[in-house]
């Protein structure tokens, strides 16, 4: 906390890393107290086939499966959207052609509210 602390007062290392800045002072933090990390190659994804789905930006897309980076997109998932509230049940599935991992995101939290009861209320 100390570390994530004083590089939000630094004002290069807070502009440097903006919203990420957490991220980026546990891994200062790690290495200054000797913590060691074990790193496995292609073990998490933004966009692809791996073992974990790192979800961290927006999936936004057109409906001719194309990604908009920047834009929202015609299909829209983001959980940004979603912060104040709960995710709907049976949320409308990306169009076809769209990255497997981003319907696997999707069907994964449409399989979670559909099994969690009283989802909403």
């Amino acid at each position: 906390m100390n570390v994530s602390l004083a590089m939000k007062k630094d004002t290069e290392a807070d502009k440097a890393f903006g919203w990420v800045l957490e991220m980026y002072a546990y891994a200062v933090s790690s290495a200054l107290h000797g913590v060691g990390n074990i790193l496995y190659k292609d073990f998490m994804i933004q966009l692809g086939e791996k073992f974990i789905i790192h979800y961290t930006y927006g999936c936004d897309y057109n409906m001719k499966d194309e990604l908009t980076y920047g834009k929202i997109g015609e299909w829209r998932f983001d959980k940004r959207s979603i912060d104040q509230v709960a995710p709907l049940r049976n949320l409308p599935l990306p169009p076809t052609g769209v990255t497997e991992s981003v319907v696997t995101l999707v069907k994964m939290v449409n399989e979670a509210t559909a099994n969690i009861p009283n989802w909403g209320s």
